[in-house]
């Protein structure tokens, strides 16, 4: 495996770049949530329409603050960790992000490789899996590089965590379980 640079993944994204991340379950796809060509261009990659909206990954609650007014306690004190929250999106958060949701889905992740990419690009970032609609997510960089090579700006060399699952979804305003993890 190459040597892993998230300034580097960072910067793609900073550009308007689509790149690959380990994640707590599998390798994730990333890029900036307010640049629409690459969220357009990550969906396209992905096979996903945009009705189904998509993650924000983040490193701390701080870098969420665009997108949400409100982070309840116990959403807080979940964080850092595999926790997906639905919150209510910040007025003018764009439907590219939340897709046909009322509400948009956030994570402050506890994965140090995912947390150092966040920080370094200096905000929240899409994740959604690596995988085409529908397939297994990637859980690999070797996997990772033979399913998207050539189609990605850049394949962040690491490991995932030690989740069994995606990380579980749940409605902070309702309580409902949306995706057991």
């Amino acid at each position: 495996m190459r040597s892993a640079d998230p300034g580097k993944a960072a910067h793609v994204i900073q550009k308007g770049g689509v790149v690959a991340y380990a994640t707590e379950y599998c390798f994730g796809l990333g890029c900036d949530p307010m640049n629409r060509s690459a969220v357009l261009r990550l969906l396209r990659i992905k096979r996903r329409t945009v009705q189904k909206g998509l993650i924000l990954l983040a490193a701390n609650p701080d870098q969420l603050a665009p997108y949400v007014d409100d982070i309840p306690s116990a959403v807080a004190e979940s964080w850092p960790g595999p926790h997906t929250w639905l919150l209510t999106p910040r007025a003018g958060v764009p439907g590219w992000i939340t897709g046909e949701h009322p509400r948009i889905a956030v994570r402050v992740t506890a994965h140090p490789q995912a947390a150092a990419l966040c920080r370094a690009a200096g905000m929240a970032i899409v994740s959604t899996s690596a995988n085409r609609g529908g397939g297994r997510p990637t859980r690999s960089y070797r996997d990772t590089v033979r399913q998207f090579q050539g189609e990605l700006d850049y394949i962040l060399p690491g490991v995932v965590g030690e989740a069994p699952a995606p990380t579980p979804i749940r409605d902070a305003v309702s309580g409902v379980l949306v995706r057991p993890g």
